[in-house]
């Protein structure tokens, strides 16, 4: 119990940093894009993830850390949205707020759903590629937005597909994504280079189609799920013919 209950204190902490203590003065006392400011939370926000998955002893209480944090940091969110400081703190594009409050949402909700079902029903040993899906979507929709804003001129124009989205981006999504998979499969989850790579490859390019297809910012959620259920398959097809 106190090994979760710091677990909890160390995840309140690292949301402050990451969210308030190190955005704010990028904001208030430099020139970085208002687009690189977000994106920094967002890969921060995704990190958070190997929290949840090495602080705590089991899978329900790192859920229900997940839970506490946005029962406390919603109605923190929605209160500082009234303020003046919250539009500098805060690289929100909606001018009324709010889109830090459903990020903070949609990305718990994430986690929780594959805690439960990588972890919870499958077991621990499947908790490590939690950690490898979600930093497959936080690195590659990070170098998607950036790349796709500052070098995006070609768009992809496909009735299934947000006007928004660009071939640049995508591809930036495929090379960054493939690159976070391969490492976090090679070095956290401990598989031979070869079989990191091959899954890296084949991944990739399956969550940058699907986050074209997502609309509604709601590749927080589809895209992890499917990085997850795509790999857990794909190590057991190795160790079943033993590659």
């Amino acid at each position: 119990m106190n090994r979760d209950l710091a677990g909890a204190l160390i995840l309140f902490g690292y949301y402050l940093t990451v969210c308030v203590l190190i955005p704010t003065p990028l904001r208030y006392w430099t020139k970085i894009p208002s687009e690189l400011v977000r994106k920094f939370q967002h890969i921060g926000y995704s990190m958070s993830v190997f929290l949840l998955l090495n602080l705590f002893s089991t899978w329900y209480y790192a859920i229900g850390a997940s839970f506490v944090l946005v029962l406390v940091g919603y109605p923190v969110l929605w209160f500082f949205e009234k303020t003046r400081w919250y539009a500098r703190a805060f690289a929100d594009r909606e001018s009324a707020g709010g889109e830090f409050r459903r990020s903070l949402l949609t990305v718990q909700a994430t986690f929780a759903i594959l805690i439960a079902l990588l972890w919870g029903v499958l077991g621990s040993r499947w908790a490590p590629v939690i950690g490898v899906a979600v930093t497959g979507w936080g690195f590659g929709d990070a170098a998607a937005a950036l790349v796709g804003k500052a070098w995006g001129r070609r768009n992809v124009l496909l009735r299934w597909v947000d006007r928004a989205k660009t071939y640049e981006g995508s591809a930036a999504m495929v090379a960054v994504g493939a690159a976070a998979f391969f490492l976090t499969l090679w070095f956290y989850v401990g598989l031979p280079w070869y079989q990191s790579l091959v899954i890296a490859l084949v991944v990739a390019p399956l969550c940058a189609v699907v986050e074209l297809m997502t609309r509604r910012g709601l590749d927080t959620i589809t895209v992890p799920l499917v990085a997850a259920l795509s790999i857990v398959p794909l190590i057991r097809i190795f160790a079943r013919f033993g590659w």
